[in-house]
């Protein structure tokens, strides 16, 4: 015999408690913080705050990518997975550059932007298509 939760029926219960709108809110504060750093690696600025805002985003493009390409596994392994797979997108393109002597943190922004929306793209067609097509799945 099988116990099926709530969700699984397709009744969605509203979170309560001070936490209950947390995730969309980070995912839009670290949309802003990479797209920032990103801006300011293509501009040139000077900001203090340039260095951590650029490598966040260097890691947080590839590993969204990659995370969406792995839906199949657990949070945890997706995670670890996603990171460890960004890391080496950003060796790969480092190494690519110093190896035709092009280096430049401009170009390098730009490869990795272009590396992940790459992957982004060609993972977007096996994205499900809201609620609907997840009770087809079912």
């Amino acid at each position: 015999m099988r116990i099926k939760s709530a969700a699984a029926d397709g009744i969605e219960r509203a979170r309560q408690g001070p936490g209950r709108d947390l995730s969309p809110l980070l995912a839009g504060a670290a949309t802003t913080v990479g797209g920032v750093g990103a801006l300011l690696a293509l501009t040139g600025s000077h900001w203090f705050l340039r260095g951590p805002c650029v490598l966040f985003f260097l890691l947080a493009a590839p590993a969204a990518a990659i995370a969406a390409a792995l839906r199949g596994l657990d949070p945890f392994g997706r995670s670890l997975t996603s990171v460890a797979g960004a890391v080496a997108v950003n060796m790969l393109v480092a190494q690519g550059m110093l190896a035709v002597h092009r280096w430049s943190v401009r170009g390098g922004v730009v490869a990795v932007t272009a590396l992940s929306l790459l992957l982004l793209l060609l993972v977007l067609p096996r994205l499900p298509r809201g609620r609907t097509a997840r009770r087809q799945g079912v």
